[in-house]
């Protein structure tokens, strides 16, 4: 058990962390301070994230800012309806060894530590689910072996939400296995206008290298040493069950719109991620308000609404609403 002290001291050496690559991220990126910290905490505590928004918003950039921030292995895939499940995991190939053929595998671009899935949702399903099990289990089977991923292996996927045509959703399975779904947003006018400057001058600005993969590692472990109250605890998994049809305490809202509720990995993500969120703030306890700040992006897509609600505009993130709205904060919180 990490003593008071050592958690102190963590939270410090977090928090240092998280400062040095914003400072190297705001030489290009402007602006998005929330989606940056989010893809922090992915990475702090070993998730994965989806990145949704329209194109524009520097998605891509601030992937690639990243890896060129971290001492870490970086590729690319982007995702189309032709792409194939030996595109991304590897292929066999014959090949020529001491006068005889043999069969050798060639690894895909999986085999990165940060890998870019750029528009995930232009690939039918069968080959977005060739991330499925290095995503869970951090190694890819093929050719009859089985290869172990280096890590950290961090995921990033982007995918644009209004061009549905040539598009296929996500199966759950899939969206369960990202910790966050993270929405970007336009910029206020001021950010703007200082990407518009910024971007048409002379000057390219690069960021320098500023952690390693053995400095994540670490972070990553130093996240998991964080005690979580009972009160908090308790809170976040009633948030979450909260979310699920025919469940004892049902809400009226969510039995009327609610196809499907959010599963054991949403409890799992809220008190894993609000203690990469509370270190990176320099604290070393988890609050409600740590809960309730990731609500969203953690259950956006694991939230299923149904015919009703879609045929009342009623989405994901309006049904977060009126979750955090219904579920009570515990008395400690009062």
């Amino acid at each position: 058990m990490t003593t008071p002290t050592g958690i102190a001291t963590a939270a410090e050496q977090v928090a240092a962390g998280r400062q040095r690559i914003l400072a190297e991220i705001r030489k290009v990126i402007v602006g998005q301070d929330e989606v940056i910290d989010q893809v922090l905490m992915a990475l702090f505590t070993g998730g994965h994230c989806l990145i949704t928004g329209v194109p524009g918003l520097a998605k891509t950039l601030l992937i690639k800012t990243l890896a060129g921030i971290l001492d870490l292995s970086f590729k690319r895939i982007q995702f189309t309806p032709d792409l194939m499940p030996a595109d991304i995991t590897g292929t066999e190939i014959l090949d020529e060894e001491d006068g005889r053929r043999v069969l050798r595998f060639v690894k895909g671009p999986i085999f990165a530590q940060i890998l870019l899935a750029d528009e995930i949702n232009r690939t039918p399903p069968k080959t977005q689910a060739a991330l499925l099990e290095a995503m869970q289990e951090y190694h890819v089977t093929a050719a009859g072996r089985t290869f172990p991923l280096d890590r950290p292996f961090f995921v990033l996927a982007t995918q644009n939400p209004i061009e549905l045509e040539g598009t296929y959703p996500l199966p759950e399975a899939q969206l369960d296995r990202f910790m966050f779904n993270i929405s970007v947003s336009y910029l206020s006018e001021d950010d703007e206008v200082r990407v518009a400057t910024q971007t048409t001058g002379p000057d390219s600005p690069r960021p320098d290298r500023v952690l390693s993969g053995a400095d994540v590692i670490e972070y990553q472990h130093l996240v998991r040493q964080v005690v979580v109250a009972e009160d908090v605890a308790r809170y976040a998994v009633r948030l979450v069950d909260a979310s699920r049809p025919g469940r004892a305490r049902e809400l009226p809202f969510v039995k009327e719109w609610v196809k499907w509720g959010a599963g054991l990995r949403a409890s799992q993500a809220l008190i894993l991620a609000g203690k990469a969120r509370a270190l990176m703030q320099g604290r070393y306890h988890v609050s409600i308000n740590d809960v309730r700040a990731l609500a969203h992006p953690i259950l956006r897509h694991r939230i299923i609404p149904n015919f009703y609600a879609e045929s009342e505009k009623i989405n994901s993130d309006a049904l977060v609403d009126r979750l955090l709205e219904a579920v009570p904060r515990p008395r400690s919180d009062m």
